[in-house]
C-alpha cells in the first residue's frame, strides 16, 4: 500500500490479543476509525466491548497485536511501534482527558498547565505565556492563581482540558469527561472541546456513557465484541 500522510487519526486493522493459547482473548478485532482535524467524535459501547483497550492502544500505553495507527502525520505502529520514545509521543502528540481532572494539587492553576511545555523543553515564561492564553480561552484565567482545590468541578475540568492542548497536539483523548457534571456543566465541557478542536485542528475522541452529550456528536462510533460501527450523529446544536 502506498504511503499516505494524513492529519488527525486514523486506525486500519487493529488487534489486540491478551494471552496465549486457549486462555487468549481478543480484546479488538479489526478495528477501523478516522477523526479528522477539528472534528470530535463519540465512541460508546457497553462495558467491556474495547473502549479502553482502543483508547489505551491509541495513547500508546499498550502496545497493539497487529495493524496500523497514524496520528498527526506520522505513523505511530504498523504491527509493531515504528518510533523509539512512546514517553516523548504520549507527552507532545497527545492529550489526555479523564473523568477526574487529576490536577496537581501543590500546584497552582497556571503552573499545572505550563507544567508538560516545561518538561518539553520549553521556557518558563514560554510555558507560563501558554498556559494563560489556554486558560483565557476557556474563560478560567481569573483562577490563574487558584489551587485546585479552590475550583468548582467544572472549573476544574477546563483546567484539565487547557493541560491536554497546551502542546497542541494533534490528538486528544477524553475518557469520560463529563461523567462527574450535571447537563448544562457536560454540555458546556462537550462545547469547549469542539471550539477548541476547530481552533487548534485537533481530532478528539471522546468515550462516553454520557446520554446528555450523546447527541451532539456529529459521527459516532460504536464498539461491540472488539468491532465498530460507525453512524451519523443528531448533531444537537450546543448553543
Amino acid at each position: 500500500m502506498a504511503e499516505r500522510h494524513i492529519q488527525g487519526i486514523r486506525i486500519e486493522g487493529l488487534r489486540k490479543r491478551y494471552g496465549e493459547g486457549d486462555t487468549a482473548v481478543d480484546a479488538l478485532k479489526g478495528v477501523d476509525m478516522q477523526v479528522a482535524p477539528g472534528e470530535v467524535v463519540g465512541l460508546i459501547g457497553p462495558s467491556g466491548s474495547g473502549k479502553s483497550t482502543l483508547l489505551k492502544c491509541l495513547g500508546a500505553v499498550i502496545e497493539p497485536s497487529a495493524g496500523r495507527m497514524t496520528l498527526g502525520q506520522e505513523v505511530i505502529y504498523d504491527d509493531g511501534w515504528q518510533i523509539g520514545d512512546l514517553r516523548a509521543l504520549r507527552r507532545d502528540n497527545i492529550g489526555f482527558v479523564f473523568q477526574a481532572p487529576y490536577l496537581i494539587p501543590f500546584l497552582d492553576v497556571t503552573d499545572n498547565v505550563a507544567l508538560l511545555p516545561m518538561l518539553a523543553g520549553r521556557s518558563n515564561s514560554e510555558s507560563r505565556r501558554r498556559a494563560l492564553e489556554l486558560l483565557e480561552a476557556l474563560d478560567v484565567a481569573h483562577r490563574a492563581r487558584a489551587m485546585p482545590s479552590e475550583l468548582s468541578g467544572g472549573e476544574q475540568q477546563r483546567v484539565a482540558i487547557a493541560r491536554a492542548l497546551v502542546n497542541r497536539p494533534p490528538v486528544i483523548l477524553a475518557d469520560e469527561p463529563t461523567a462527574p457534571l450535571d447537563s448544562e456543566r457536560a454540555l458546556a465541557v462537550i462545547r469547549i472541546l469542539n471550539q477548541m478542536a476547530q481552533q487548534f485542528s485537533t481530532a478528539i475522541i471522546v468515550v462516553t456513557h454520557d446520554e446528555k452529550i450523546i447527541p451532539t456528536f456529529r459521527r459516532i462510533y460504536h464498539i461491540r465484541d472488539g468491532r465498530t460501527h460507525e453512524e451519523a450523529g443528531e448533531a444537537k446544536s450546543l448553543e
